[in-house]
């Protein structure tokens, strides 16, 4: 008898022909799809998460997904996420700002009223757990072929010495040949300089012209808009002596690139009460700039690009928290977000040489010793590749008291192809500080972003090779760097590209997020346009799959520095180190908030003793979370506690 497949045996038959048949037209797709399977599979097993840890992704609900462009870790253990424009110029010209709030335990998140657009402003922790942000965006850059309008820098002057004037945004300007330009932005303009001398018994006034300097643009489309000259300008309205003693000057009003321009407004966010709170402005309109914590709990801001889209020449300032007010600082020139570290002993800044671009190639790049005091800046040699530093990543390697900064990969000045897998190493407490080489990254690498670890360990994750990832560089990568080995590990590897604009901080738990990512480019040919990335990427580490954790409890949520302070535990025969940990406040692959503090250990049954150091540049005033760690290098979660 012949045998008949049955309907079943048909379609199964026919399926599993079909099937064949795809294959073979798609193999590499089918191929694809298995090693994907099997990867995932490999990647979630207990093993595999002991030995390298585990990615997932956090569910951010759409209506609170932002560009994430600066990020800091709150005494609450809640992340502030900053966005303001989030690099979109319709936002931006819309006035829509955006901030933040994640809770990463509750995986909650809240919404922030931003009052000014931070875009790429500074920020740095402050002694009370608040968190200062200065700068920011007052013009998006607009390229050569694209300028309209000639426009460029006025000086205002004013030779009134009894009256400060403040001259709004539309303020007019004209030139002595009838020529008009636009002031953009409000600028006020000190009174002038009075001084009175007595000589040969009379008495002799001098009255010296103050100034400001205010951006402005011819009020039509153009190039009768262009002038090459030097000219003093009238201001239009003024009358009788106000006409004399106010007017303007510029040299060259063009159509040359427009740089993006800065702001001088700066706010406290308060993480208790989750707003902003405007303090005094800066002198300085400041777009790029470093904030750097100082030891006597003032902030030391530096760099970015100024009113006039300059880098700002030199001209540093300080922020005092008691006071909320700016004063003058030292003298120094930098390009934008320099990567500063508070050190030891007194008051000096390593500037490691790592910064995020803007500047001339050839200014400011140099690492050194900076000494606040004197303003005396001592080079630092022996940096393999110093013109590739741009987008480098650099931090203060754990225990903070052995006083040595790491730079890792980094990029050519601007737009270039250039990057590398140099890493070096500085010790800053020897004679004559050197640079040293380290292990290299597995590959060039720039906008590398590196994480304190409760174990000693730096962690790091993602960059691209090429800028802003273009033609598809992501570096789907990450590693463990020990420093008391001097070498890399590798860690598993994350999902999400990360490249310019990507911020990384530790959590409380021990975790370490990862936010943002702005490509150039989304193709390969670098012919379609990228998209921001709003994608949470949370990281577990090893340490967190083994069997338990020491836990510490009922300590104190105060301690002096130089004195102690004793925590509950079960676990005291098993702690072998504390540390505090400064926590993060990165932007730009730039985070000089955090660091991390030995501490001396004494244990008893059911509790332990910590010690903190007297030395305040050692231990800045502020809030830390303090881990211990068991011999297997185990980390506690954190505890919170503020250092007086």
């Amino acid at each position: 008898m012949r045998y008949r497949p049955s309907r079943r045996s048909r379609t199964t038959a026919q399926a599993a022909v079909a099937f064949m048949v795809l294959a073979g037209l798609n193999a590499p797709a089918v191929i694809g799809f298995a090693e994907a399977k099997y990867h995932a599979y490999e990647i979630n097993k207990p093993g595999y998460k002991a030995a390298y840890g585990h990615w997932g992704v956090a569910d951010m609900p759409a209506e609170y997904q932002l560009n994430s462009i600066h990020a800091a870790l709150l005494p609450t253990g809640k992340v502030l996420l900053i966005a303001g424009s989030g690099n979109n110029i319709k936002l931006f010209k819309g006035g829509s700002f955006k901030s933040t709030v994640w809770d990463p335990v509750k995986n909650t998140f809240r919404k922030i009223a931003t009052p000014k657009d931070m875009f790429c402003a500074g920020h740095s922790q402050l002694p009370d757990g608040k968190l200062l942000i200065a700068g920011g965006t007052a013009r998006y850059e607009v390229l050569k072929g694209d300028v309209k309008r000639a426009g460029g820098a006025m000086l205002v002057k004013n030779e009134d010495p009894d009256h400060a004037r403040t001259f709004p945004k539309g303020t007019v300007f004209v030139s002595p040949g009838g020529k008009k330009y636009v002031a953009q932005f409000p600028v006020r303009v000190p009174a002038a300089k009075k001084t009175v001398n007595k000589k040969h018994g009379k008495t002799i006034v001098t009255v010296t012209a103050n100034q400001a300097r205010v951006y402005v643009e011819a009020p039509e489309d153009g190039t009768q808009g262009i002038t090459d000259t030097s000219a003093q300008y009238g201001i239009q309205g003024l009358k009788g002596k106000d006409r004399d003693n106010f007017y303007g000057l510029a040299n060259k009003l063009g159509m040359d690139k427009k740089d993006f321009q800065g702001i001088r407004e700066a706010y406290e966010f308060d993480p208790w009460t989750e707003k902003y709170v405007k303090v005094d402005a800066m002198s300085e309109a400041r777009w790029y700039p470093t904030l750097v914590s100082l030891a006597d709990g003032k902030v030391l801001a530096v760099s970015g690009l100024d009113d006039i889209g300059q880098v700002v020449p030199g001209r540093n300032e300080i922020f005092d928290p008691k006071t909320r007010k700016w004063s003058k600082a030292a003298t120094r020139y930098f390009p934008t977000y320099p990567s500063l570290f508070l050190l030891q002993g007194g008051d000096r800044v390593f500037y490691s040489g790592s910064n995020a671009g803007y500047g001339p190639a050839d200014d400011g790049r140099i690492p050194g010793v900076w000494n606040l005091k004197t303003n005396r800046f001592t080079q630092v040699p022996g940096l393999k590749a110093p013109r590739i530093l741009e987008t480098s990543s650099s931090v203060l390697l754990p225990p903070a008291q052995d006083q040595k900064v790491m730079v890792l990969g980094g990029g050519g000045v601007g737009e270039s192809r250039k990057s590398t897998a140099r890493t070096a190493i500085v010790d800053l407490k020897a004679a004559k500080p050197s640079y040293a080489a380290g292990p290299e990254l597995s590959e060039p690498t720039r906008y590398l972003n590196s994480v304190i670890m409760p174990d000693d360990t730096v962690f790091t994750t993602g960059g691209s090779r090429d800028y802003r990832g273009r033609s598809a560089s992501n570096i789907l990568k990450a590693q463990f760097y020990n420093p008391a080995t001097n070498t890399f590990t590798p860690a598993a590897a994350p999902t999400v590209g990360r490249n310019y604009h990507t911020e990384a901080l530790l959590l409380p738990d021990g975790r370490v997020a990862v936010f943002g990512s702005d490509s150039l480019f989304g193709d390969k040919d670098n012919t379609v346009p990228g998209t921001f990335e709003q994608r949470v990427e949370v990281y577990t580490p090893p340490y967190l799959y083994r069997a338990s954790r020491p836990e510490i409890h009922g300590g104190p949520t105060e301690v002096a520095r130089g004195g102690s302070a004793t925590f509950m535990t079960a676990s005291a025969s098993r702690i072998r180190t504390a540390r505090l940990i400064h926590p993060g406040s990165a932007t730009h692959v730039t985070d000089v908030d955090q660091r991390s503090i030995a501490l001396n250990v004494k244990r008893a049954n059911g509790r332990i003793t910590v010690s903190v150091p007297k030395d305040s540049s050692l231990v800045p005033s502020g809030w830390y979370l303090l881990y211990v760690t068991d011999r297997h290098h185990t980390p506690s979660k954190g505890v919170w506690v503020r250092v007086r």
